[in-house]
């Protein structure tokens, strides 16, 4: 253990950037790699906030990844998301690497996304808006256009000089992009670190320009994507036009979500695993507890999207994530192999 290699971040994102996560991803799945079959992650509550583990094994690999959510720590200038990844040997459970574990969900979680993204949206897709401004905001920039022709981006953001810093980061890399804002005023409190929040009531009655200039971004785009820890949904769900896609990456608990029962049910909805989504997301397992829809409203899960088993109904799709083991283990070994290779 004393020589096990570290990947650090920088390390990790050279040998596996988003482009080749993405194919990664999709060829585990045409492999025969079942997201039904992951274990479990326990969530372990803690006087600080919680601890997940996410325990994957595949083909010649397993692995584990514990990642600590520390809700207070933004207010003390540190992440609020923490994480290491180790790799062990599928055979003999020993030791083979540990790896930055968010690095790792910064790479794989936009590439999950645009997995989903390459069969769910448009070809055509062009007009994208982000909620959120942080590290999964940008993720997600990067990685869609590696699947569709995206030209223009508005980032939504209770903060506007990260909003707009993000835009401004866009446009160095020849979008078009704006910023635009929903204030405290308009829709109340947010959770330490979310960068939106919002309730759909809120949002729906305010007539100021800044909410109006959100919700005709999310009425007119082809794709929205919500990276955001909020709890209450971002926008009406009325407002997404039929056809377009909505990712909602933000959430893994139960009672916490990003997107309205109106949404879900209008939707194609579409889950990384049925499994997950019925213990984990709340923005499928909230309308369920309300009647908004049925247990079978879920479309299929991403191996049956890409293997064309699943067609979009007339109205918009939604892919909802909350992270899967699978998905790190896919990456992480892609990345030890490289590293390994690229030493010898």
């Amino acid at each position: 253990m004393t020589d096990l290699p570290y990947l650090d971040a920088a390390t990790l994102r050279r040998l596996v950037p988003v482009e080749r996560a993405v194919d990664l991803l999709e060829d585990a799945l045409r492999g025969g790699l079942d997201p039904e079959d992951t274990p479990r992650r326990p969530i372990v509550e803690l006087p600080a906030g919680q601890l997940l583990l996410m325990p994957a094994a595949a083909g010649r690999y397993a692995g584990l990844k514990a990642v600590s959510v520390t809700p207070g720590n933004p207010a003390r200038g540190l992440p609020r998301i923490q994480g290491t990844y180790l790799l062990l040997d599928g055979d003999t459970l020993a030791p083979l690497a540990a790896l930055d574990g968010v690095a790792l969900t910064d790479v794989r979680t936009p590439a999950v996304s645009a997995l989903a993204v390459r069969h769910l949206a448009a070809p055509d897709a062009r007009d994208l808006v982000v909620f959120g401004s942080g590290p999964q905001a940008w993720g997600h920039v990067e990685a869609l256009r590696q699947v569709r022709p995206i030209e223009r981006v508005t980032v939504v953001g209770r903060d506007l000089a990260r909003a707009e810093a993000l835009a401004a980061h866009c446009r160095a890399g020849g979008l078009k992009a704006e910023a635009a804002t929903v204030g405290p005023a308009t829709v109340g409190p947010a959770p330490a670190g979310t960068g939106v929040g919002t309730g759909v009531g809120a949002v729906g009655g305010d007539t100021g320009s800044a909410a109006d200039a959100v919700l005709a971004a999310v009425a007119r785009a082809d794709l929205v994507v919500c990276c955001t820890t909020a709890r209450d949904p971002l926008f009406p769900g009325h407002l997404p036009r039929d056809g377009a896609t909505v990712v909602a990456v933000g959430s893994h608990e139960p009672d916490a979500r990003e997107l309205d029962g109106t949404l879900i049910a209008r939707a194609t909805v579409v889950v990384e695993a049925r499994s997950a989504a019925l213990a984990e997301a709340g923005d499928v397992l909230v309308p369920i507890s309300h009647g908004t829809i049925p247990t079978g409203h879920l479309a299929g899960n991403l191996a049956e999207l890409i293997a064309g088993r699943l067609v979009p109904g007339p109205g918009p799709r939604v892919f909802k994530s909350t992270g899967m083991a699978w998905e790190d283990l896919v990456v992480a070994a892609t990345a030890y192999e490289a590293w390994q290779a690229a030493k010898g």
